[in-house]
């Protein structure tokens, strides 16, 4: 036990001593770091007073810096100011000297203006002296004229003022010709070249359609079936097809007659398949004309179809179509109807195209500008009113429909492209070959050309030359002057070019001659 208590006191005693030995340790670890940070406290102290001062002198050189910048800035600107001001004292000096040098100049001016008004007054002064001696003489001078030529003044002053008059119509009629033709020349130069050039651009071949059709038969023998027993078979083609069927001595050929193309088209039609089948009799006869009728129809709406396509037209009512379809067995002075709306359709795209126009709309004009010459039924108005009513019923353009009704004058024109299809159904019906000109007038054409010639004064004769093409007036050298040739010229070229219609163009040839005849016995 005693050993225990020993053993007790001597780990207490240990303890303690370790604990005051720790303690020991600590304090004096304590006492070193305490003087570490003291050390490192004095050093940041002392590097925060450098720092301190550091950023104390930069600031410093910062705010020095920026004040020789403001001020500099501010130095600038005084200058700029002060050069603005002087600028401105100079010009204002300027100014002053100006209107100074003006008004001196003004001051002077005037002065020269009363010294000018003054020397006026006196030539005015010498001029109404003069003026009032002039008068004295003139009277004095027209009282010794009257004298020597036994006229009043007012005699002569009229002589005088008709010779005056005659010389200056004979120089105005030839001025306003040359006038006139350089106009022309000028102002139809580009529309004759887009003329020429839609021409020439478009080639198209016409046939010339007459009022019969002939139609040919392998033999004689076989004209005996189509007239049948006591003619029944050649009534009933009649009667079937409204043509008139000519068996006369010619060989080996009928001939058809009719002035409806359509019509003279299902009866050839008709009796080249009668023929092919061999059956000829009346029932047959009804039987094939029908079925060549609804077979032509189909063809009809088929070349409607073929020849909008070919233009380029869409939308087009189907009744049009055929209207157009039908133009083909139709003819106008013997120029097919089908191939002038092409070919005037074509002119107009290609016009229209160089005027810088719609070519379709205008294409679609010229096709259809026609279509009043194969209406369904018959009607009193003319082909082009009935044309533009049939276009406007089928819902066609407004410009389509005024070309329509237009390109005849006998309704105004309102649409650019109207013009333009009256033109080149003009140029497509006119031009040579296209079209037969009927005798009787192409007759009454030349007799109205010469009688307009010879209506006026100091023509003896006249006389249309190639076809009309050209007038020849013979004037009577006593009272027509060469002078007044050119005059005659001109102005019946002026009359023939506003009373009458022609194709193409006349020349006017005026001649004068002066003949002395004598007889030596």
């Amino acid at each position: 036990m005693g050993t225990t208590v020993i053993a007790v006191i001597a780990a207490a005693a240990a303890l303690i001593i370790g604990i005051i030995l720790g303690k020991l340790i600590f304090a004096k670890n304590t006492r070193k770091i305490t003087e570490e940070a003291e050390e490192q406290a004095q050093k940041i102290k002392a590097e925060a007073a450098v720092a301190a001062e550091n950023l104390k002198k930069d600031k410093l050189l910062e705010a020095k810096e920026r004040f020789l910048q403001l001020k500099s800035a501010h130095e600038k600107e005084v200058l700029q100011r002060n050069q603005k001001i002087a600028d401105a004292e100079g010009r204002i000096k300027q100014k002053e000297q100006s209107l100074n040098q003006k008004n001196e100049n003004a001051q002077k001016q005037v002065q020269e203006n009363e010294a000018i008004k003054e020397n006026l007054m006196r030539q005015i002064e010498l001029v109404n002296i003069k003026r009032t001696e002039l008068e004295k003489h003139q009277e004095e001078h027209i009282r010794r004229l009257e004298k020597v030529a036994g006229l009043s003044a007012e005699e002569a002053r009229s002589q005088l003022v008709e010779t005056l008059k005659e010389e200056a119509r004979t120089q105005a009629t030839a001025h306003i010709q040359e006038v006139v033709e350089d106009a022309k020349a000028r102002a139809n130069k580009e529309a004759k070249k887009i003329i020429i050039q839609s021409i020439q651009r478009t080639a198209a071949e016409q046939t010339i359609e007459n009022a019969i059709t002939v139609f040919n038969l392998e033999s004689d023998e076989i004209k005996g079936q189509i007239i049948g027993r006591e003619g029944r078979n050649i009534r009933a083609i009649e009667a079937a097809t409204g043509v008139d069927l000519v068996v006369d001595d010619t060989p080996e050929a009928i001939v058809l007659s009719s002035f409806d193309p359509l019509r003279r088209e299902i009866a050839r039609l008709a009796l080249q398949r009668l023929v092919q089948d061999g059956r000829i009799h009346p029932a047959r006869i009804e039987e094939v004309v029908e079925k060549t009728k609804r077979q032509l129809e189909e063809q009809v709406m088929e070349i409607g179809e073929r020849t909008v396509i070919e233009l380029g037209i869409h939308g087009l009512h189907p009744d049009l179509v055929r209207m157009v379809g039908k133009m083909r067995f139709r003819s106008s002075y013997g120029q097919n109807l089908l191939m002038h709306s092409k070919e005037t359709a074509n002119l107009c795209g290609i016009m229209a195209a160089e005027l810088g126009l719609n070519p379709k709309l205008a294409k679609r004009a010229g096709l259809l500008h026609d279509i009043g010459k194969v209406p369904d039924e018959e009607t009193e108005l003319s082909h082009a009113l009935l044309g533009g009513k049939l276009a406007e019923k089928y819902n066609e353009h407004p410009a389509v429909v005024n070309a329509i009704a237009a390109h005849h004058d006998e309704e105004e024109m309102k649409y650019v492209i109207s013009p333009i299809v009256q033109a080149c159904d003009a140029i497509s019906g006119a031009r040579p070959g296209a079209r037969r000109e009927i005798m009787q007038s192409y007759l009454q054409r030349i007799k109205d050309l010469e009688n307009l010639a010879i209506a006026f004064d100091g023509v003896e004769k006249a006389y249309a030359i190639q076809a009309g093409r050209e007038l020849r007036v013979i004037v009577e050298s006593e009272k027509v002057s060469d002078a007044d040739a050119d005059r005659l010229s001109f102005e019946i070229a002026q009359k023939i070019q506003t009373e009458m219609q022609y194709p193409g163009q006349i020349k006017v040839t005026v001649i004068r001659e002066k003949r002395a005849v004598n007889v030596a016995r």
